[in-house]
C-alpha cells in the first residue's frame, strides 16, 4: 500500500511535469519572439534619445498589432544603460516592425547617440503569462 502512494504520487508529479513541457513546446510553437535589447547611450544624448524612444515606443504599441509589448527601463545607478523588453507576436511582426517610418526614425535618428547595443534572444519561462 506504501509504495502504491509513493507510485501514484509520482506518476502524477510526471504528469504534471510533462503538461508543463508540453505547454511550454506549444508556446514556443507559437512563435512568440522575445528578447532584450541593451542600450549604452551617449549621455550628453540621453534626453534625446528618451524621446525619440518614447516616441517610437507609443507609435508602435498603437499601431502594430503584432508589437505586443516594448518595455524600456533605465538603471538606476546608470541612467545611459537602457533596456528594452521587446515581446512580439512571432517572426514575421518583428520584422514588420523593423519596416515601419516610426522604427526607422528612431533608428536612424538615435544612430549616433547609441555607444553600443546587444540584443539578446530569449526563451520565456513561464509564456503563458500576461503582462498586466
Amino acid at each position: 500500500m506504501k509504495y502504491k502512494r509513493a507510485l501514484l504520487a509520482l506518476i502524477y508529479t510526471l504528469g504534471i511535469i510533462m503538461l508543463a513541457f508540453c505547454n511550454n513546446a506549444a508556446a514556443q510553437e507559437k512563435g512568440q519572439k522575445v528578447r532584450l535589447a541593451k542600450i549604452i547611450i551617449d549621455s550628453s544624448q540621453l534626453e534625446n534619445y528618451k524621446a525619440a524612444l518614447t516616441e517610437e515606443i507609443e507609435a508602435s504599441l498603437r499601431l502594430e498589432r503584432g508589437v505586443l509589448t516594448l518595455y524600456a527601463v533605465a538603471e538606476k545607478e546608470n541612467p545611459t544603460h537602457i533596456t528594452i523588453l521587446e515581446i512580439y507576436a512571432d517572426e514575421d511582426a518583428y520584422k514588420a516592425h523593423l519596416q515601419t517610418p516610426h522604427f526607422i526614425k528612431y533608428k536612424t535618428g538615435t544612430k549616433n547617440m547609441v555607444k553600443s547595443l546587444e540584443l539578446v534572444e530569449t526563451i520565456p519561462l513561464m509564456p503563458a503569462m500576461k503582462i498586466k
